[in-house]
């Protein structure tokens, strides 16, 4: 359900109006973005909400915790079969290579060196992710961690060009238009047509998942809006009940969803989000305050290895 919302930032004189869900409304109050918030009641609308409400941000009971949310550990899949192709691969289903397999072993190898108290996974769908994350956790000594998995955690859906050969594509459409496909943050690729055979529409792992939300492509920015839910309403949930146990969370997930996550966070602007280059196999830990804001973060082991392997995923165009 949307809302219409009158805000007033924690800035002088910032009013705006917005729409938002109640998903969006608590990110916004968490992270203390709003100090003074109307809910206006739209006539015709069937609300539980009667009246006018005004609520102050300082005057919410929220919980409190003697000791900071626990560390947040994101981290890339291994390198796929398709990454080996240098194919366009989002929401198509492949599996890691060898060498994905001994990044994965190598990220569990890291995790288990930094003392890290692991103590619950989140995973997409898709099956790299969902491999690298086993492969890391029997490694690191933790296989038996609880898993929660969400397609909202799904790589970016490349939509018609999913399947193709990136040095192809570019040599067809240029590496402008390329580039503006792969790291625009909000123009996205062709459409996958209607009744592809590539569709996930009709696989399993979707079921539950409502028909209209299943994408036939997306930009940058259509991953920030399906993985802010999530964020607000799981993981932020785990990290927070995890914290007064000293506790950390892993999110084995992509590269685009991952970026979600570090804009989110960090508060990263569009233009130096879509730039960023999410490594594959090296744990990215963030360490948190009670508020969910970022007091440092860095990736684990050796930073030029990070460096280097960033550059690797930034080279697979050509």
């Amino acid at each position: 359900m949307l809302l219409q919302l009158l805000c007033l930032a924690l800035g002088p004189s910032e009013h705006q109006t917005c729409d938002v869900n109640y998903t969006e409304l608590s990110l916004l109050l968490s992270r203390k973005r709003i100090s003074v918030l109307v809910i206006i009641n739209k006539p015709g609308q069937n609300w539980l909400i009667s009246s006018t409400i005004r609520l102050e941000v300082g005057a919410i009971d929220r919980p409190h915790y003697d000791e900071d949310v626990p560390d947040l550990i994101l981290l890339r899949h291994g390198r796929s079969q398709w990454n080996q192709l240098n194919l366009f691969t989002g929401w198509h289903d492949v599996d890691l290579d060898a060498q994905g397999e001994g990044e994965a072993r190598d990220a569990g190898r890291l995790l288990a060196e930094s003392d890290l108290d692991l103590r619950i996974l989140h995973t997409s769908l898709l099956t790299r992710a969902i491999r690298t994350a086993e492969i890391s956790l029997y490694e690191a000594s933790r296989s038996w961690l609880p898993v929660r998995r969400s397609w909202r955690l799904n790589e970016r859906h490349y939509g018609d060009l999913t399947g193709k050969d990136k040095r192809e594509t570019a040599e067809k459409f240029g590496m402008d238009q390329l580039k503006l496909w792969r790291r625009s943050y909000d123009v996205p690729p062709p459409s996958m047509p209607a009744g592809d055979p590539r569709s996930n529409a009709l696989d399993p792992r979707y079921r539950d998942v409502a028909p209209e939300e299943i994408p036939m492509t997306e930009c940058l920015k259509d991953v920030v809006a399906r993985v802010t839910p999530y964020f607000a309403d799981v993981i932020a949930e785990d990290l927070r009940r995890e914290g007064v146990k000293g506790g950390a969370v892993l999110v084995v997930a992509h590269g685009n969803s991952i970026r979600a996550l570090r804009k989110l966070l960090q508060n990263i602007d569009d233009d130096e989000i879509a730039e960023l280059e999410i490594p594959t196999g090296i744990p990215y830990l963030m360490k948190l305050d009670d508020t969910l804001d970022v007091l440092e973060a860095d990736y684990l082991g050796d930073p030029d290895a990070a460096a280097a392997a960033a550059e690797a995923v930034a080279r697979q165009a050509g």
